[in-house]
């Protein structure tokens, strides 16, 4: 079954879709400091990749997607004041899912999936979802499980994979591991990276990802996001 970029589709192609068995799936990521080695989109690009590993998967099972253009703006407090990080209210990201879902609805389409990579405590609050991430840190690596999974070996790996030439090499090879765990600080009431022990917006060990991990790390999101969606449908 075809997987289509819905900004790429011309109004007649989208009209002419079998929209009532068609999924829509909306990648949402964040304009957010990834330490000083990866670039402000990093979880736009992460999102991305799901997005399009998720309906390849759930192509294979004969069903029809289109993918969103991305949603970058997000809530993104915990990086607020790192230069570049650009941060919206949770009520404001909550109304535009709201109304893209009335109006994919409106169109006939069967279903929005979201494909999140950005997991602010705002951010996810605004998607109405609750931060369970043990289920997929199974699947998502000992640094995933570990809560020391930004901008670290988990996230680099998959820029390394998906956007090598994004990935600032030379400054990625210095950065020594930052073990503190984000996920337990955020339990603890922290609001920022610097907080919660991240000075330079990374946790984790970026010096340790490498690209083969990335393409592991994509096709397990893409796995996520296919049983997300059968679960629904």
């Amino acid at each position: 079954m075809p997987v289509h970029e819905l900004a790429q589709l011309t109004w007649e192609e989208v009209r002419d879709l079998g929209r009532a068995g068609t999924l829509a799936i909306l990648p949402i990521g964040a304009i957010e400091a990834h330490g000083p080695h990866l670039p402000l989109e990093t979880d736009v690009l992460i999102a991305s990749a799901m997005a399009r590993a998720g309906a390849k998967r759930l192509a294979a099972r004969g069903n029809d997607s289109v993918i969103l253009p991305a949603l970058a703006y997000t809530a993104a407090s915990f990086g607020a004041a790192f230069h570049g990080t650009l941060s919206i209210s949770g009520i404001t990201v909550t109304a535009v899912i709201v109304d893209l879902a009335r109006s994919l609805s409106q169109q006939g389409f069967r279903l929005l999936a979201i494909a999140n990579a950005h997991l602010d405590p705002e951010h996810l609050t605004a998607l109405n979802e609750a931060v369970k991430q043990k289920p997929w840190a199974l699947r998502l690596g000992d640094e995933f499980k570990s809560g020391a999974c930004h901008a670290g070996q988990f996230e680099s790996s998959i820029v390394l994979s998906e956007r090598p030439a994004a990935v600032r090499e030379a400054v990625r090879g210095t950065l020594p591991p930052n073990p503190p765990s984000l996920s337990d600080a955020i339990r603890a009431g922290k609001r920022t990276f610097e907080e919660a022990g991240g000075p330079r917006a990374y946790f984790g060990d970026p010096a340790a990802a490498t690209a083969g991990e990335g393409s592991r790390l994509v096709d397990a999101l893409g796995a996520i996001l296919e049983e997300a969606v059968l679960a629904e449908i």
